[in-house]
């Protein structure tokens, strides 16, 4: 299967289909979901879902009780099964079908030339504009039965499941309307038994606020049953004796919105989106408890399975990939998740102030983001403890290739923000030290290797120690998530250390939102916002090595790659545990066109960058090797600071434990098997 492929990499298109309706008019509903089906096929749909009785119209009232409409029902089913025979999706319509002495109110589940199964509603509503129990009778206790209609014979009852055998982790589960509305729902009983897939076929007629109220519906039970839920309902065509329709459709993974309809069209629709079933598979079992419900709820379901055989070939990829996971590009979400993070980080400094009596901080500032956020960071906590500001001890310390607008910046935002502020110059020292333990550059010599550059770190953290015990304060770290995760810090004598680090839980890529934020919220005066405006526009560098004359500063991404690369390996490694083939493919299609798809608010225009596939397998080895390989020892001796992001931590005591002599083999094997040079 070709790399560029969806079905390669778990995942599975779905669909929401509304087709016009026909009151009464099975042979014309038929034609019409025909045509939609096979339009479903041309886009090489895995699961399409119709809404509740779209076979007969919903609103019919007593002519669903008449034997001619039920005849023609059936014919009508035969033509669609016919028709399936060619087409490649597993097709979802609603019908009202004889069984026994009843008449049932069916999703019939069709596939290349059969019927899978046939699954009756459980909870008919029979209130307010509802009166389903006077037409259908409840599916409730129908198990192990089987079904004929014409000439078909399929199998009956809630108990069914409809798993792919060519596609892992594709399993359909069934509900219908009203199933959705009740607290215990099948879908719950249904993804406990495996089902990924939930569909629900509706009828639900409009009326005010009845959308939300679904929506809120749709994405609870996707979030609750990890499962994707994909629901379509009766629009244009219905009877509006009485009602009106609207057509929904939507498509929910895991809580979150894939794709939706437009609402009200006069001519049907189909909703479309890629699910992931892989991220599914790997969130249950991840949340232990999600299969602990299901041992206390052991439910016996007959799993019916199919061969869906699906394209081997590129068929797009209809599916919003951020490129900045840790970052959305919604204006609204970003400004919660930074005013949640920057409060997260300001609480969890101030609770351990409060709980070892401290009432000093220090803490170094270079001019850089990180330094720069930890700093402003540092003087909330002090407001909301109603302490100086000048009990923030802030120290710039120069070393050998220090530059001279990250200097003033560093000394301009301390001033700024009324903290006691120092130049500490430790080049002296650091030639000491050099001199003292025999390296080149001691004796003159310009080599600038990784000694040369950790004297300057380790000298650095050494003093901020020494000046806390001097003030009876505590060192705030400012490395952040992004840097824990490649390795890129000093080790114990360095910036990996601190008495505790706000930062540890904030990535790269969302820290300079989250100054852009404080800027907007205006959480401190205009001078120092200007000074952060100044700190947001300057290149990332460690300013460890010296450069000519007209050189380019050491660059930070030149060696460990692009941060925003790194930050979006790092969410899918590390919140979904994905193969880095899958996070290749991913990563194709949110950075391989700077023209498509949306960017964060206010990120710069000229910073806005494209990469092809070589690329990101280049920088994606280089994290595969750092993350797995090299970096660990440097996270199982981190020190405290808060959770910030969903994505996760790097704590040994939280998110993320692991050995520090581990191989990253098994992680490169599979970008060499599987990720094209």
């Amino acid at each position: 299967m070709s790399f560029h492929s969806i079905y390669a990499h778990g995942f599975a298109r779905v669909a929401a289909c509304v087709t016009t309706s026909h009151v009464a008019d099975p042979e014309a509903n038929a034609k019409a979901i025909v045509t939609a089906a096979k339009a479903c096929h041309a886009q090489s749909v895995a699961v399409a879902v119709f809404p509740e009785l779209c076979l007969s119209g919903y609103a019919i009232e007593d002519l669903v009780k008449q034997d001619p409409l039920l005849d023609a029902v059936e014919r009508g089913l035969a033509t669609i099964v016919e028709a399936s025979a060619a087409l490649m999706p597993v097709l979802t319509v609603g019908a009202p079908l004889r069984f026994g002495a009843r008449i049932y109110n069916c999703a019939v589940v069709i596939h290349r030339g059969g019927i899978l199964g046939v699954v009756p509603k459980t909870y008919l509503p029979t209130y307010r504009e509802f009166y389903e129990g006077r037409h259908f009778a409840s599916g409730a206790g129908i198990v192990g039965e089987a079904i004929a209609i014409g000439q078909l014979r399929a199998p009956f009852g809630v108990d069914l499941l409809f798993a792919a055998e060519d596609v892992p982790g594709l399993s359909i589960g069934v509900e219908i309307c009203e199933d959705m509305w009740i607290p215990v729902t099948p879908a719950s009983e249904l993804a406990l038994a495996g089902a990924s897939v939930l569909i629900n076929l509706s009828g639900s007629p409009i009326t005010i606020g009845r959308a939300r109220s679904r929506a809120l519906l749709c994405q609870s039970t996707s979030a609750r049953c990890l499962a994707a839920y994909v629901y379509a309902a009766a629009g244009a065509g219905e009877s509006t004796t009485d009602l009106a329709w609207d057509g929904q459709t939507s498509i929910y993974e895991n809580g979150v919105l894939l794709a939706e309809g437009e609402r009200f069209r006069q001519d049907g629709q189909i909703t479309l989106a890629d699910v992931d079933l892989d991220l599914l598979r790997q969130e249950r079992a991840l949340m232990g408890t999600f299969d602990d419900n299901r041992r206390q709820r052991e439910g016996f379901f007959r799993k019916v399975g199919f061969a869906l055989k699906p394209p081997a070939a590129d068929i797009g990829f209809l599916r919003k990939v951020e490129r900045f996971p840790f970052v959305p590009s919604d204006e609204s979400l970003l400004e919660q998740d930074c005013y949640e993070a920057y409060n997260i980080q300001v609480a969890g400094l101030v609770q351990r102030m409060r709980a070892t009596g401290t009432k000093r901080v220090v803490i170094g500032v270079s001019g850089g983001l990180d330094s720069t956020h930890a700093l402003i960071v540092a003087a909330k906590a002090v407001d909301l403890l109603g302490l100086p500001r000048s009990n923030i001890l802030a120290y710039t310390m120069p070393g050998f290739a220090t530059g001279s607008e990250s200097k003033t910046n560093a000394l301009a935002l301390m001033k700024a923000l009324q903290a006691s502020s120092q130049e500490l110059d430790i080049r002296t020292t650091a030639t000491q030290m050099l001199k003292d333990i025999g390296h080149p550059f001691g004796k003159g010599e310009a080599v600038y290797d990784i000694t040369f550059e950790n004297v300057q770190a380790g000298l650095r953290t050494d003093y901020l120690f020494r000046l806390a015990n001097h003030n009876g304060g505590i060192v705030i770290g400012t490395g952040d998530l992004s840097e824990l995760a490649l390795g890129w810090c000093t080790y114990g004598v360095g910036d990996q250390m601190a008495h505790y680090n706000v930062n540890a839980g904030v990535p790269k890529t969302l820290i300079q939102h989250l100054i852009r934020w404080v800027i907007a919220s205006k959480q401190f005066s205009d001078d120092v916002n200007k000074t952060l405006a100044s700190i947001l526009s300057a290149e990332i560098s460690p300013e460890l090595v010296p450069v000519k004359p007209g050189e380019k500063p050491q660059s930070t991404e030149a060696s460990v790659g692009p941060y925003e690369l790194q930050d979006f390996n790092l969410f899918y490694t590390l919140r979904f545990g994905m193969r880095p083939s899958k996070i290749a493919f991913l990563a194709l299609h949110a950075w391989k066109d700077v023209a498509k798809g949306e960017w964060p608010p206010a990120f710069p225009s000229d910073r806005r960058r494209a990469y092809d596939l070589a690329e990101i397998r280049r920088w994606l080895e280089v994290f595969l090797r750092r993350f797995f390989a090299f970096s660990q020892f440097k996270r199982s001796a981190m020190p405290n600071g808060p959770k910030v992001s969903a994505g996760g931590s790097l704590s040994p005591r939280g998110d993320w434990r692991a050995p520090s002599d581990s191989s990253a083999a098994a992680w490169l094997e599979d970008l060499a098997r599987n990720v094209p040079n």
